[in-house]
């Protein structure tokens, strides 16, 4: 067994398991994007920012180019677009999956019938469990 390829593997997950970066990731989908109009969409602190791309791009997964004094960032490759697009067909099936999954459960809680019950405890006809009604109160009854 490769161990350090599933390691690697492992490693290159982690490092997407930020929700900035993937954020980030999928604003440079649309094209290469200076940093200041990633910190308009992120709404995020410029440090917070800066610490999230330094990790991308230590990864190779983003490439960073100086414009005059504005620094551009931009995918590495289009593999990067391709993986989002099916974590994001994943993602769907999945939470499709769950959202049929909670339509029957509320189908079945709607639908079961009920034990008769009030929230006093008392059956529908008034009664308690040991068969009083609400005027024996005495337990002579």
């Amino acid at each position: 067994m490769a161990v350090a390829l599933y390691q690697a593997k492992a490693e290159f997950f982690r490092m997407l398991g930020h929700p900035v970066r993937i954020r980030v990731l999928e604003l440079l989908q649309a094209g290469p994007t200076p940093v200041r109009e990633l910190l308009v969409e992120l709404e995020i602190e410029p440090s917070s920012l800066s610490q999230q791309l330094a990790v991308l791009r230590r990864s190779g997964i983003v490439t960073a180019t100086r414009e005059g004094t504005t620094v551009v960032y931009a995918l590495a490759g289009g593999d990067v677009a391709d993986l989002l697009r099916a974590a994001r067909r994943i993602l769907t099936g999945l939470i499709s999956e769950q959202h049929a999954l909670l339509a029957e459960l509320r189908a079945a809680a709607d639908g079961a019938p009920g034990d008769g019950r009030t929230d006093d405890g008392r059956t529908d006809d008034g009664r308690t469990s040991d068969g009083r009604t609400g005027d024996d109160r005495t337990g002579d009854g």
